[in-house]
Parts: structure tokens; C-alpha cells; sequence
């Protein structure tokens, strides 16, 4: 499900107010592999046309069932949802948005991970995020949900996806930090089929709630 399409089923129609729109990475490693054909500014260009999007995430504000809420929404068409700098930024400037107005704040996961064009810079947005959230959570005592959909990995699942107030999870979605194929060729081991989809991990005390997308919106209560 595109976030454009996500925006249009869970935020009130005419209340959306975008943050951040113009904000695009500038390759700022100067990215090369000799596996990869085009460039990394050439790749990103060719996302923003396909998917009409500037990054891999959009945010800002609206209302949620006439609930005043900041909001965003990781697109995973966009490079598999990738965290770089400009999303690690995005989201960032939205948490501290919402501890200024004081909104509830909903970050919707749908991401491979870290964005391996940026290097360790997209490495620190975990630790930047992480700082926001505790900001916004502890010290301004603010209300935080995460919805985790399909599939969220990585470096998102191993920061801000799992920091929620209440962590929230569509049915049937694959959850993980590492791919099942790197643990087992790391760990020389097998990993039982299933694992890392939610109805296992649910089991297993990862989420409070499984909900379908359709009547997540009629769940909004939480943010009140």
C-alpha cells in the first residue's frame, strides 16, 4: 500500500498538511559500486518519478477521526522504504513537531532498513530518532503509537519501529531485523519457517495488538 494511498484512508479528508516535502538527499557519501549500473543520485531520481515522492517517507499533520494528530508514513515502493538521512531528518523534525503542539504521534513502518548509499550516516538516524521519541516520550510524557506493516526490517525495526507506546501490527506481516537467509548463513543454523511473521512473534509478546488496515482507523480511540 503506497503512503499516498495510507494518508487517504486514515487521515480525515481536507486535514492533511504535509511537512518536509522538498527535502532530498544529495549523496552525501558520493556513493559508487561497480555492481550497480546507474548512480545513486540517478537512482533516486528515477524513484521520485516513478512513485511521484521525494523520499521514502511522508509526514505531517492532520486529524484521525476529528483527533488532531502528527503522522508519518514510510513508502516502501520508494527504494524498499529505506532509512537515509532525509527520512532519518523527516521523521526527526515530526517528533519534535509533536512535542512542540503536543499531538500524538503515529509513524507507520514499512522499510529493508538502512540505506546502504549513505553509509554510517544512515546508521546514526536510528540513534537520532531513538534521542527524539525519548524526548517527546519521557520527558514531555507524550503518546506514541507504531504500526508495523509488511515488511519492516532492520535498522527500523531496531530503533523507533519498536519504541511505541503501543506497538501495533498488520496481520500476516513479516517483522525482522536480519533476513531469514543471513542469520542462517551467519549463525550456521536454521531458522524455523514462520518465525518472523506476526502471529508468531505475537506469541511471543513483540506487539499489543494485530489489526487489519481497513479498521485500524476505527481504532483511534488510543490517541484521545
Amino acid at each position: 500500500m503506497s503512503s499516498s494511498d495510507r494518508i487517504e484512508l486514515s487521515i480525515d479528508p481536507g486535514t492533511w498538511n504535509p511537512m518536509d516535502q522538498d527535502m532530498v538527499s544529495m549523496d552525501p557519501i558520493e556513493f559508487h559500486s561497480e555492481e550497480e549500473s546507474e548512480s545513486y543520485k540517478n537512482r533516486m531520481d528515477s524513484y521520485q518519478r516513478k512513485t511521484g515522492l521525494t523520499e521514502a517517507v511522508q509526514t505531517g499533520t492532520g486529524q484521525l477521526n476529528g483527533i488532531p494528530v502528527a503522522i508519518g508514513i514510510m513508502d516502501f515502493q520508494f527504494m524498499g522504504g529505506s532509512m537515509g538521512s532525509v527520512v532519518g531528518e523527516k521523521i526527526t523534525r515530526l517528533v519534535e513537531h509533536a512535542g512542540n503542539q503536543l499531538l500524538p504521534l503515529i509513524l507507520v513502518c514499512a522499510s529493508g532498513g538502512a540505506r546502504m548509499q549513505e553509509g554510517s550516516l544512515s546508521l546514526m538516524q536510528m540513534a537520532k530518532i531513538s534521542f527524539a521519541l525519548y524526548e517527546y516520550q519521557k520527558n514531555k510524557r507524550l503518546f506514541y503509537v507504531s504500526i508495523l506493516t509488511s515488511p519492516t526490517t532492520g535498522g527500523v525495526t531496531a530503533s523507533f519501529g519498536m519504541l511505541g507506546d503501543i506497538i501495533i501490527a498488520e496481520p500476516d506481516a513479516y517483522i525482522a531485523f536480519a533476513g531469514k537467509r543471513v542469520i542462517e548463513q551467519m549463525l550456521n543454523t536454521t531458522i524455523p519457517e514462520g518465525s518472523q511473521v506476526v502471529e508468531y512473534l505475537f506469541q511471543k509478546g513483540l506487539f499489543d495488538s494485530i489489526v487489519p488496515r481497513n479498521p485500524l482507523k476505527g481504532s483511534a480511540d488510543f490517541c484521545q
